[in-house]
């Protein structure tokens, strides 16, 4: 069993910067496929990016050049440094896990067991 909670939502002007992060127990994030997803009202849940277990990384079109995911082995965490925000980054951002080798699909919801509660990230234009 996963257990995963984030924290670093704020509400922040744009152009600014903001760094997310997600305490992972149970399981050391180094053997963990995971991810940062976000949803915004009205809207379906969007993959941000994507980390896996063999360090591969990858981001949403969106979110490239802006965006770092990366995770801390020490204090078993993911982090997702977020610069350059836009209004249209404002959502709940999650911290997604899962214990899979290799995961087909990285950007689907449905490839991963664990989830977050979420923080809220607002970007005031």
């Amino acid at each position: 069993q996963v257990h995963l909670v984030e924290s670093g939502g704020d509400s922040v002007q744009a152009g600014g910067s903001l760094r997310l992060s997600c305490v992972a127990s149970g399981y050391t994030v180094d053997v963990l496929s995971m991810a940062w997803f976000r949803q915004a009202p009205g809207k379906p849940r969007e993959g941000v990016a994507t980390l896996g277990r063999f360090g591969n990384i990858d981001y949403a079109d969106s979110v490239k050049g802006r965006f770092t995911i990366s995770r801390d082995s020490a204090k078993n965490t993911l982090e997702l440094q977020m610069t350059s925000l836009k209004p249209e980054d404002t959502a709940t951002y999650y911290c997604a896990a899962d214990g899979t080798w290799t995961l087909s699909n990285p950007f689907a919801g449905r490839s991963y067991n664990y989830w977050g509660q979420g923080t809220q990230v607002t970007v005031q234009g």
